[in-house]
């Protein structure tokens, strides 16, 4: 069985990509899979570009980026099935999806886990807004053989348009994400937020929250992006992401941070940190939105949190209380390595290339 990967970003550098489908490609020997994956951003253009997105200058890399997609389309024929991540390209109609799938006949295993048929609310430049075609998602769920989705939400939109609807979690590697070893406390509880600089506005939901608190309750807050907010908070730490790096990084934290707004774009969120957060026994707060409801059970491995008030309680709670953190954080550990883990899930994934 001969599968063709085609994803938007270089092998190894984005969450999504890293944690849906690339962390099975090195169990798939045993079961005479074989698979090559093909991005639209090659490493160099993806740091340069990355850097100016928006730009006239990422406009032209994209167009030139395009032609170089084309001739992987070409490519396609020797591979029995092409499971294709989020689009072919960032920018406009689906023309070479529709090839795929009518012309060249392939079976096509869509895989998104945003609503990315949505406009990214933190996406603030309009022509890029509309060259981004987000009426193609549609289209590319009928043309496809299966669609796969990181939840419900997700998977009710795609039931529109595709019969064949497989819902698959993002998913951790326990044998990888490993909480911290014991240690020495540390003189402030650290307080945590790990994500991409397109989800950094929903600190600013928290930030007044967090600066009431700390001011009773002293604490360090770690930001782990790349890119540094610069919270106006004391004991404010900014940790540059890096993967070599990651989970030594994200150890550090001892209550992990989930707000989110309440919105449809928000529901198709996957819950992606505070499932590492929770692989971590890392307790977590979330904004009761979408799958975090799912991801953190209330009380038991973390705190919902539906308004203000919530927030500043269970923070306080959390931060005063050490043997309340360590019970929470050991059930998030379970229930993560239970529901949340890539051996948890493999089958599944697997049987998306079954008939």
């Amino acid at each position: 069985m001969k599968v063709l990967f085609l994803s938007p970003y270089p092998q190894d550098t984005a969450p999504s990509q890293r944690f849906r489908f690339e962390q099975f490609f090195s169990g798939t020997t045993s079961v005479n899979f074989e698979w090559s994956q093909a991005s639209f951003y090659d490493d160099r253009t993806w740091k340069e570009l990355y850097k100016k997105k928006g730009s006239t200058r990422h406009f032209i890399g994209i167009v030139k980026l395009y032609a170089l997609r084309a001739l992987v389309v070409s490519k396609v024929r020797a591979y029995d099935f092409v499971f294709l991540h989020r689009e072919m390209a960032p920018l406009g109609p689906p023309l070479l999806e529709w090839f795929l799938a009518k012309i060249l006949r392939k079976k096509i295993i869509y895989d998104f886990d945003d609503a990315i048929w949505l406009p990214d609310p933190n996406e603030t430049n309009r022509l890029w807004r509309f060259l981004k075609w987000k009426s193609k998602v549609k289209w590319i769920c009928r043309w496809s053989w299966k669609v796969s989705v990181g939840n419900e939400f997700l998977a009710s939109y795609a039931r529109k348009y595709n019969s064949h609807v497989f819902i698959l979690p993002t998913v951790i590697d326990k044998d990888f994400h490993v909480p911290a070893s014991s240690s020495s406390p540390s003189e402030l509880v650290k307080l945590g937020w790990t994500g991409s600089h397109s989800t950094l506005t929903y600190l600013d939901l928290l930030l007044p929250i967090l600066q009431k608190v700390n001011k009773q309750l002293p604490f360090e807050m770690v930001v782990i992006a790349n890119h540094n907010p610069q919270l106006d908070l004391e004991n404010y730490t900014f940790v540059p992401w890096k993967k070599e790096t990651e989970i030594q990084d994200l150890q550090q934290i001892e209550i992990g941070l989930m707000p989110l707004s309440d919105d449809d774009w928000s529901k198709g969120k996957c819950g992606f940190k505070a499932i590492q957060y929770g692989a971590l026994a890392i307790p977590a707060l979330v904004s009761p939105v979408g799958v975090n409801t799912q991801v953190v059970i209330h009380e038991k491995t973390g705190f919902h949190c539906k308004d203000e008030g919530d927030w500043e309680e269970f923070l306080i709670d959390l931060i005063s209380d050490q043997n309340l953190r360590h019970r929470l954080g050991k059930n998030g550990r379970k229930h993560i390595e239970q529901h949340y883990s890539s051996k948890a899930i493999e089958s599944e994934f697997l049987s998306l290339f079954q008939p």
